[in-house]
């Protein structure tokens, strides 16, 4: 079955499609993968979604047209993807929409928010689309994220020792092969934040504003002392934890700036690139500081926050090698600066196992939409907590209905990338 994947994480700056054919062959799942596309939110829909973001204020009539927006633009990008990678065969989309809000009440997930009206894009392409993914996750007394979870224990199973796959967004997230899975923290949500507020930018290119910094040793240690760090797993969180605000009240602190940062490192020798990603959008302002902290003092100390919380998550589970995929990876500051937290272990980006690490994430939600609609668990208890598996998501019809699938099938228990 030839299938659509649309993802827009946490960093709310472009819709990634990636298309793949799937087959069940025994107990393994066949993915062959057929490319990717991108399609940068246009200026509207991201400037109103920065604003609706936790923790700011809205209004329901603005979450309607946010809903209507953003369920157009992932129907534009479902309709290239299916006429420049699928030849127009397409039969599935499935859509992770693009996370609002993720309710956490003491270390319970009580709800979450997709937006992205799905029948915007069944009415374009005129195909089936499951979407609503996390709630039954939740709804089953787990916590709904990381959702990819599965597809990653099906992707690393038989790979020898311990293998972690890492995903970098705005969140980020691991997996390890017991199902150990939870968001380890911030991945680019603050450095993001920073570089908004102190440049205009939409975010660190290429990590440049960090490797002209120098991290400042007691702001980083005032970030480390955020409690989500010490939780145990399953846990998850968001930006509505880790947004703008949160960063401006670190850096208020006076006994923080009052520091000197007489420990400063500087920031790490940049690792070779990976593959470039698009430019981001022209300053629209002067870069400005906080009293003595440089503005790129600030983003590298972010970055390195990352870097050793990430690693911190990736030392608890015992990862004698990381997988890493996501926009992160193609910041090469903080890939150094990774790898420098985590001598010995080797770091690898998910292109070596056949998934480009741009789309992984895209790819993950296609097959969880295959599963979905053939009937399948898309979800593990041990990664999400939840109190068994489920079959995610709800299913919006397409011009000619649902496809006719076999039922009772066997749940796959590897993903082999063919």
């Amino acid at each position: 079955m030839r299938v659509i994947g649309l993802m827009s994480g946490t960093s709310y700056d472009a819709i990634d499609a990636a298309a793949a054919d799937l087959r069940l062959d025994g107990d393994s799942l066949v993915l062959h993968p057929l490319g990717m596309v991108g399609d940068a939110y246009g200026a509207e829909v991201r400037d109103a979604l920065a604003a609706a973001l936790p923790p700011a204020a809205t209004t329901l009539a603005e979450v309607c047209r946010l809903d209507t927006l953003i369920g157009q633009a992932f129907a534009a990008t479902a309709l290239r993807a299916d006429r420049e990678l699928c030849d127009g065969r397409a039969k599935l989309v499935a859509s992770h929409g693009q996370t609002v809000y993720h309710w956490t009440d003491g270390g319970q997930v009580r709800g979450t928010l997709q937006i992205g009206q799905p029948a915007w894009i069944a009415e374009a392409t005129k195909l089936p689309v499951v979407a609503d993914l996390r709630p039954r996750d939740i709804a089953a007394g787990g916590q709904g994220a990381p959702l990819v979870s599965l597809v990653d224990l099906l992707w690393l199973r038989g790979r020898p020792g311990t293998p972690v796959a890492l995903n970098l967004g705005g969140i980020a997230n691991l997996t390890a092969p017991d199902g150990t899975a939870f968001d380890t923290g911030p991945a680019g949500a603050l450095i993001d934040a920073a570089v908004r507020h102190f440049t205009g930018r939409a975010y660190d290119t290429d990590g440049a504003l960090a490797a002209r910094g120098t991290v400042h040793e007691p702001l980083l240690r005032r970030l480390l002392d955020e409690p989500y760090y010490a939780l145990p797993a399953p846990k998850t969180t968001g930006k509505e934890l880790f947004h703008r605000d949160y960063l401006l009240a670190t850096l208020a602190d006076p006994a923080v700036l009052a520091t000197p940062a007489v420990a400063a490192e500087p920031a790490a020798s940049v690792a070779p690139a990976a593959p470039a990603a698009p430019a981001a959008p022209a300053a629209t302002t002067a870069p400005t500081d906080i009293g003595t902290l440089a503005h790129q003092d600030v983003i590298a100390t972010l970055t390195r926050l990352t870097a050793r919380t990430v690693a911190d998550a990736v030392r608890s589970v015992g990862a004698t090698e990381v997988i890493a995929s996501g926009g992160g990876t193609r910041n090469p500051v903080l890939m150094a600066m990774l790898a420098e937290e985590l001598p010995g272990v080797p770091l690898h980006t998910s292109d070596a196992l056949g998934l480009p690490a741009a789309a992984k994430e895209a790819y993950a939600f296609a097959v969880l939409g295959f599963l979905t609609l053939h009937g399948l668990a898309g979800t593990d208890p041990r990664s999400t907590g939840a109190r068994h598996p489920s079959v995610l998501g709800s299913v919006t019809p397409g011009r000619d209905g649902l496809p006719r699938v076999p039922r009772g099938l066997k749940q796959p228990v590897r993903l082999v990338i063919g």
